[in-house]
């Protein structure tokens, strides 16, 4: 079986995700995978050993400034007329199947081509009633245009009653002891903030030390009571499991990962996207995570004093979902939704909280 993985660069949650699938494609010796990569400048990727000889797109991207999505600049950095080049001249016809998750060019181009194509993203999620906040009518077109493909796989940290999957982990995040909350250092990942907004806030809690990753910062500088770091899977997952907490944007990928490992979570979701609005909407009505919408000491310290994490343990292999996309099946979500649920655990409050939803 050839597969045509396509990932939207724009996130390190969608990389992320796509990281734990190669692992699983990588088992199979009867399944080819060949990965592309858009939404991002070439030198902006890291870490992408295990997809290989990867090729890479355009493609779209959402352009951000302090902390929102700046629509004019998105609107004019994006050339519509690229993008549709790029979807012509995609070949996909040597391909069984187009797996995606949320890439324009290798979605359309599967589309237009009658090739099978399936999404496994977060996105894919919302196209199901989930909790959603302030989804608006572009929202809606962004959800099923964006990249459509003619199956579906949602990716969500709860099913609410669809065929939606669990996310996958690290094993080692679901074996990692818990540092005590009451220790000082924290891990902060706010990439789509102004770093000098970061820096004034950060400077004002001078009794905590904050391991900050931005992609702006290129070489590693500790500035006071802040360490700031360039990205880096490695070191981002031993700060993280090291943190006592951690103060974040609103990707799905890195909140799983806290509740993983059961941190206490502060999120600011990104002004303007829907998707981060949603995830911090539902993780506060679950009772996981905190959330505020302006940058400042005086919030960040309010939750400083009364922070707490949930753990949740999700899925750490990815093997039984590769079986089931290799097997061809995919009209029949119902038995490996149900499967993959069943290694899921949530303390009993919170399954509480989430039958009731």
């Amino acid at each position: 079986m050839r597969i045509l993985y396509g990932i939207q660069g724009t996130g390190n949650g969608h990389i992320t995700r796509a990281r734990h699938m190669a692992k699983g494609f990588d088992e199979r010796d009867d399944v080819v995978v060949d990965y592309f990569f858009s939404g991002r400048q070439q030198n902006g990727y890291f870490d992408m050993q295990v997809f290989g000889d990867y090729q890479m797109g355009r493609g779209l991207t959402f352009v951000t400034q302090n902390g929102k999505i700046h629509y004019s600049k998105t609107l004019t950095q994006n050339n519509l007329f690229t993008l549709i080049k790029e979807i012509k001249t995609m070949m996909v016809n040597d391909y069984d199947l187009v797996v995606n998750d949320f890439e324009p060019i290798t979605a359309w181009a599967a589309k237009l081509a009658g090739i099978p194509s399936m999404s496994v993203s977060h996105q894919a999620a919302f196209m199901h009633q989930v909790p959603k906040h302030k989804q608006g009518l572009l929202d809606k077109v962004i959800t099923n245009y964006f990249a459509p493909t003619s199956h579906c796989l949602g990716t969500h940290w709860y099913h609410f009653g669809y065929d939606i999957i669990p996310p996958f982990v690290s094993a080692d995040l679901c074996t990692h002891q818990t540092t005590n909350a009451l220790d000082n250092t924290l891990l902060v990942y706010l990439p789509f903030e102004n770093t000098q907004l970061v820096r004034e806030q950060l400077h004002i809690l001078s009794e905590y030390s904050f391991n900050c990753y931005h992609p702006e910062i290129k070489q590693p500088e500790q500035d006071r009571n802040i360490n700031w770091q360039p990205l880096s899977s490695e070191n981002f997952k031993r700060d993280l499991k090291k943190s006592s907490g951690v103060i974040s944007n609103c990707g799905f990928e890195l909140s799983t990962e806290c509740l993983s490992l059961g941190k206490p979570l502060l999120v600011k979701p990104l002004d303007r996207q829907y998707e981060q609005l949603s995830n911090a909407y539902t993780l506060k009505e679950i009772g996981a995570s905190q959330v505020i919408h302006s940058l400042e000491a005086e919030n960040i310290d309010e939750w400083l004093q009364q922070r707490e994490g949930v753990r949740i343990q999700y899925p750490t292999n990815c093997r039984l979902l590769i079986d089931w996309i290799a097997n061809g099946n995919w009209q029949d979500k119902k038995e490996i939704c149900s499967t993959l649920w069943q290694q899921v655990t949530f303390p009993l409050p919170m399954k509480r909280k989430l039958e009731g939803i």
